[in-house]
């Protein structure tokens, strides 16, 4: 039994794009049987990080956005890759508050959602060549198999 799937997605970087990769994500992580509340929390973490390169990678031009997801067991992978301006201080672009782009009304939230709500996240750039974000997070029926032997197994034990 192969419990393995891929799929990669390109897309231009403009607003309306990021409902669509929302619902894409969503759609490709169905197949893990997720909550409501795992599934809200993939689709928000690549609604961030979609929105950040769309308004950070791309400043002044239309580009292209690559997702990648994969799903392996059960796990979602999911890599968003723009070929922006980059980042040049990824440490300092991760502090939560912190944005380049305040009059825009960026809250400076982004990579601090993500890492909330994923269980990984990885961030590489570089600069004039583009960013590349990779998170991951357990989801579906093994997780919550797990915690529910390990919760029976404390109550047994108590």
């Amino acid at each position: 039994m192969n419990d393995t799937n891929e799929m990669l997605l390109e897309f231009e970087s403009k607003s309306q794009n990021e409902s669509f990769a929302r619902t894409v994500v969503a759609a490709f992580a169905a197949q893990l049987d997720p909550t409501i509340e795992e599934l809200a929390d993939i689709k928000t973490a690549v609604s961030e990080a979609v929105t950040n390169s769309i308004i950070h990678g791309y400043t002044d031009y239309v580009g292209k956005i690559q997702m990648k997801c994969c799903i392996c067991k059960d796990e979602i992978r999911v890599e968003i890759r723009d070929f922006g301006v980059g980042i040049d201080n990824i440490e300092k672009a991760m502090e939560p508050l912190y944005t380049t782009r305040p009059e825009l009304e960026r809250s400076g939230m982004g990579f601090s959602f993500m890492e909330a709500f994923m269980d990984h996240l990885d961030v590489e750039s570089k600069v004039g060549e583009g960013t590349l974000v990779r998170m991951t997070k357990k989801v579906g029926k093994p997780n919550r198999l797990k915690e529910y032997t390990q919760e029976a197994s404390q109550q047994v034990s108590s």
